[in-house]
């Protein structure tokens, strides 16, 4: 009788069982938050603690995280560190902007992300998932070993440029993939005068280092939106309807600011692709060291695109394969932290005779890393079972417990888009190619604003 094999259980910090001192807690934020989280955060599912003088709520209780992010959304704010980190890239981008800004924002970019018009978008991903894995041609016949994260950036952009840019993105992916790592290795990590709450005019050293990639991206998107109103004043007719001309048309008084518009196509470009980005590497790492789970994935593949020529039916067709890469995201989660800061005074009551009270000014955490993890929520909470994503098991996960794109008035507005994107590019790669680690594969998440691989992930990819 053949043993069950163990499932894999990927990289990841050993949760502190003691208290870090102050200096601790500087370079564990500076070098890797995910470091910093201790046992009882995996815990509880809530504790109050104090972070620098300031008040703070870890929330873990889908029904506290519930009331936080959806019920009582309005007395949440986004917290003030996330936004120092966060504002210097993104400006009044759909992540960071806040009231009206942020309404007119969400209002106007809500019709292209629509699960319908997300499904017109199928084919354009398939084609460039198509084109993309040409490279793996030489590649597989050589036995060549790729960096896998790369590789995924790389195809990640090529798919937003076509299909919400129509391919006319300024720049090239080659330098793209180098430009965003540079990017949030200095502009989005937490700097020391981050956690002391400095002023915004005081330096942040770290980020110093970040300007002229900014600017270079800054420079790509004025290019970008000068190129495309160029065309709508000279070819009308050949302007096609994408997401950049509907940002540009609703430029005016009662619409965005010609700042705004910039601010959300370097979200979009930057932020937008590269968590879809990170998640599809982690899956490829990860089906690598589970053989069972990639036979079940590539045999539903195989089926699936040869009796399915229509790619918006993929996703509901794969359920093993979104499985697998749900998976990968509660492990690995794309935004690791969610950070809101109490308005007002609150309270909330878990329906068993306990009560948080919640004071105003407090720092309330989030963290789909310790609730994707937490040991009350999960069965086998560090280790790789893409089964629990399931159809038939998923009414055991609670809607508040699992937070890859948020949840509540912010939830992600491209998650659609962005499971769709990724179970066509795992279709298109996995029915031809097999990724497989090798002696160098040591990948570990590090947060940089994405949960991203430290060391890459090189991996050697033949053809099935």
């Amino acid at each position: 009788m053949t043993a069950t094999p163990l499932p894999f259980v990927p990289p990841a910090p050993v949760p502190r069982t003691t208290p870090p001192s102050r200096l601790e807690i500087i370079r564990t934020v500076m070098r890797n938050p995910l470091e910093l989280w201790g046992e009882p955060s995996f815990r509880l599912f809530w504790m109050k603690t104090r972070f620098f003088n300031e008040r703070t709520l870890i929330a873990n209780h889908p029904g506290l995280v519930r009331h936080v992010l959806v019920d009582n959304a309005r007395n949440y704010r986004m917290a003030t560190i996330r936004q120092l980190i966060l504002r210097p890239i993104l400006r009044d981008g759909l992540l960071t902007a806040e009231g009206e800004t942020w309404r007119r924002s969400r209002k106007a970019m809500a019709p292209v992300f629509t699960p319908r018009h997300s499904h017109g978008f199928a084919n354009q991903m398939l084609e460039q998932s198509q084109a993309f894995t040409a490279r793996y041609e030489a590649a597989a016949d050589a036995g060549d070993i790729r960096d896998i994260a790369i590789d995924m950036t790389e195809l990640t952009f090529d798919i937003l440029s076509a299909t919400l840019f129509s391919g006319q993105v300024a720049g090239t992916e080659e330098e793209f993939a180098g430009d965003i790592e540079r990017l949030l290795s200095t502009m989005g990590r937490v700097d020391p005068m981050d956690l002391l709450k400095a002023p915004r005019f005081v330096p942040r050293i770290r980020r110093m280092f970040g300007k002229k990639v900014l600017a270079k991206f800054r420079d790509i998107v004025k290019q970008t939106m000068a190129e495309r109103e160029r065309l709508m004043h000279d070819d009308p007719d050949a302007v096609p309807e994408d997401f950049l001309t509907l940002l540009i048309r609703l430029q005016g008084p009662d619409g965005l600011t010609i700042d705004e518009i910039e601010d959300n196509i370097i979200t979009f470009i930057g932020a937008g692709h590269e968590t879809t980005a990170r998640a599809l590497g982690w899956t490829l790492y990860l089906l690598a060291n589970s053989p069972t789970d990639r036979e079940m994935v590539e045999a539903e593949i195989d089926r699936v695109t040869a009796e399915e020529p229509d790619p918006v039916k993929w996703l509901d067709a794969m359920p093993w394969t979104r499985a697998a890469f749900e998976e990968a995201m509660r492990l690995y989660p794309p935004a690791p932290s969610i950070n809101r800061a109490a308005i007002a005074d609150d309270r909330w009551e878990d329906g068993e005779g306990e009560t948080v009270t919640i004071e105003a000014g407090t720092t309330v955490l989030v963290m789909p890393w310790t609730l994707h993890r937490h040991t009350k929520l999960w069965d086998q909470p560090e280790a790789f079972v893409p089964a629990r994503f399931l159809p038939e098991n998923r009414d055991r996960i609670d809607r508040f417990q699992y937070l890859p794109f948020g949840v509540g008035p912010r939830i992600c507005i491209g998650a659609t888009f962005a499971l769709q994107e990724a179970v066509i590019a795992l279709g298109v790669l996995l029915s031809k190619y097999r990724f497989d680690c090798v002696a160098a594969t040591k990948p570990w998440p590090v947060q940089k604003l994405t949960t991203q691989p430290d060391g890459g992930l090189p991996m050697r990819v033949s053809r099935r």
